[in-house]
């Protein structure tokens, strides 16, 4: 298998507090891999590292396959946009952008403005960016991070507090990335309906450390209609169900179970356990959402980081 970005126990601590430890990401070449998370959760220090602006304090990172001594061939293939771009707000679009490529060696006007024709920024002049509304910052900061035509572009929340047009135009933009350039992007968001409808792979980040990955199918399948069921044990409720034959169970947060088989009747399961002395808090068939999935499996609640 194919991949462009892959992490070894990446690990980044601050005096006593460890915000990523032991990141291990698989990321595909051409594709869009979203890493969720809350707020907090580790998922901008891991591209801080990935992009040059933090030093890890263990681990590594390789890109097509060069590590250590290697990888310094590989850097400028990464562009970045990690939280607020950095603009010159007196300097129009094409200025900020011309400052970004002369520092790479490009004195091509005409590839300036193709990139900002790409970002939707083609007509705005010589507007001054301290007039660029928050969405039209975004989409230069985006111009800039492609400045030089990366293999791989690192996104930082991108779409954070974009309205829904905002949001719709750079969702647009990243799959024409993709899709047209096969560049690869790795984006961070904790607006995950949103970034369901673009990403092919995923890795979900909780407090500091990876705790799963998976390509879109493989969620898609984890969040199709199953039995859900909540116990006062769930480690003892799998073992039970285990013992009797059901094996396709998926351990979701703390008290929530998913069964995979729709073909079990329920009461069995039921009185299963009863019998076994666990308690039983609900069980329900149906799908779940991406944050319905990820809530489940941190244990997390609704309004905690996410919106």
């Amino acid at each position: 298998m194919e991949y462009i970005l892959t992490t070894n126990n990446l690990s980044k601590r601050y005096g006593s507090v460890v915000a990523a430890d032991k990141v291990n990401l698989h990321i595909r070449k051409g594709e869009i891999y979203g890493l969720i998370g809350r707020n907090g959760a580790g998922k901008t220090t891991v591209l801080r590292m990935l992009s040059r602006l933090a030093i890890p304090t263990s681990g590594s990172y390789s890109i097509n396959g060069k590590s250590g001594r290697e990888l310094s061939s590989e850097l400028s293939k990464v562009g970045a946009l990690i939280e607020t771009p950095g603009l010159y707000p007196n300097r129009s679009a094409l200025e900020n952008l011309k400052l970004k490529c002369m520092a790479l060696g490009i004195n091509d006007k005409n590839y300036m403005r193709k990139l900002l024709e790409l970002v939707g920024l083609g007509k705005t002049g010589k507007k001054k960016v301290r007039e660029f509304s928050f969405g039209m910052k975004q989409r230069l900061g985006l111009a800039l991070a492609l400045a030089g035509n990366p293999d791989i572009l690192i996104l930082d929340e991108p779409i954070n507090g974009l309205d829904p047009q905002g949001i719709a135009e750079i969702r647009e933009i990243l799959l024409r990335l993709s899709g047209e350039k096969n560049i690869t992007i790795l984006i961070s968001s904790h607006i995950l309906d949103e970034l369901s409808k673009i990403a092919h792979s995923y890795g979900i980040i909780h407090e500091g450390h990876l705790i799963d990955e998976m390509t879109a199918r493989q969620l898609e399948e984890r969040c199709s209609e199953a039995i859900i069921l909540r116990t006062d044990d769930n480690k003892k409720a799998e073992e039970i169900l285990q013992s009797g034959g059901i094996t396709d169970i998926l351990q979701m947060g703390e008290d929530c179970l998913r069964i995979g088989d729709l073909s079990l009747d329920t009461s069995k399961i039921v009185e299963k356990l009863v019998y076994g002395g666990v308690g039983v808090k609900e069980i329900t068939s149906r799908g779940v959402s991406l944050e319905e999935y990820y809530l489940g499996l941190t244990g997390g609640r609704k309004n905690d980081g996410f919106n």
